[in-house]
């Protein structure tokens, strides 16, 4: 376990100012968006917003593009206009960037088009996504999460990436955020700030990735702040197994309809990879910690279990693709 974060960014001597993406699914104007931004800018990172259009939670990987214009009601919190062009940026700040489409197909957006405007030549050293309103833990949130959908569609294109999930779930604009340190999209915000600080340290990004090919994080922020028993979380290192759920189907005894429970389900929860010693990610961040798990995108069971597996198929299926 990490002491704090703190204490770890005491120990640390420099890092690099970052070319990032910023995204979410909680849409471009969301409070925990902004506050990320102003907090990555302030700390000297050039950072590219783009964000859904509107809330777009739940949305996990899907690759859904715009076929009009804003249509009713409009953007999110009312911040874009019926009929106003399917992207488009703040007035005050041409860093800011909505996109009428899913999170996955918006990251992409801004990889493709915005992206070689905005950094010009320069690449793109890290996407971050969200802090989301709500955390995301355990795998089964990669079919599930618009926040971590983005953040793996960025890793499959070939960019290091981050995605960040806060207990604190409020949905609210950003015009509610008064800058006040203890505000909890300003907590989240720094935690961002930290851990992106640390991933970069004494990373000279035109020589070394921040993260392996195919490789992403997932980071799980615990309820905070201000009357709340959980004022300063330290961070610890997980795994996305372990404690996970899914859902489960039972029904009302009163109206007969189906009912969604959590389930500790032993297939999500089979540690086939991994570094076996750490704690699962959702029990971790459920207390006063930061849950810091490290992914693959890469889908394949592992050589030691596909083997025998290929060894009884080639055995027992007589097939001329079978080697």
């Amino acid at each position: 376990m990490w002491t704090s974060i703190a204490s770890l960014l005491a120990l640390l001597s420099s890092s690099a100012a970052l070319n990032i993406i910023l995204t979410n699914d909680d849409s471009w104007a969301s409070a925990n968006i902004r506050a990320a931004y102003d907090a990555l800018k302030a700390d000297g990172h050039d950072v590219l917003l783009v964000g859904p259009a509107v809330q777009q939670s739940g949305k996990g990987g899907t690759f859904v593009l715009p076929t009009s214009n804003i249509t009713a009601p409009g953007g999110e919190f009312n911040t874009v206009a019926v009929g106003a062009p399917y992207f488009g940026h703040d007035v005050k700040n041409p860093d800011l960037f909505y996109f009428n489409g899913t999170p996955a197909a918006a990251v992409v957006f801004g990889i493709d088009i915005l992206a070689p405007i905005h950094f010009g030549s320069n690449p793109i050293d890290l996407v971050v996504s969200g802090p989301n309103e709500g955390q995301n833990n355990g795998p089964f949130t990669f079919t599930l999460s618009g926040t971590v959908g983005a953040t793996y569609t960025a890793v499959e294109r070939g960019i290091p990436a981050v995605a960040f999930s806060a207990g604190n779930g409020t949905h609210r604009s950003f015009t509610t955020n008064t800058g006040d340190t203890s505000d909890p999209a300003n907590l989240a915000a720094q935690v961002v700030v930290n851990i992106v600080r640390a991933l970069s340290n004494n990373v000279n990004v035109s020589q070394e990735r921040l993260l392996p090919l195919g490789i992403g994080m997932s980071v799980n922020i615990p309820t905070f702040g201000p009357g709340i028993n959980c004022t300063n979380p330290p961070s610890t290192f997980t795994r996305l197994t372990g404690g996970a759920t899914v859902n489960q189907i039972t029904l009302d005894p009163t109206t007969g309809f189906p009912v969604a429970n959590n389930l500790e389900a032993r297939g999500v929860n089979a540690n086939i990879n991994g570094v076996r010693d750490d704690p699962g990610e959702t029990p971790t961040s459920a207390g006063c910690e930061t849950a810091v798990s490290i992914f693959s995108v890469d889908y394949d069971a592992p050589e030691r279990i596909a083997v025998p597996i290929q060894r009884r198929l080639r055995k027992n299926i007589r097939a001329d693709n079978l080697p």
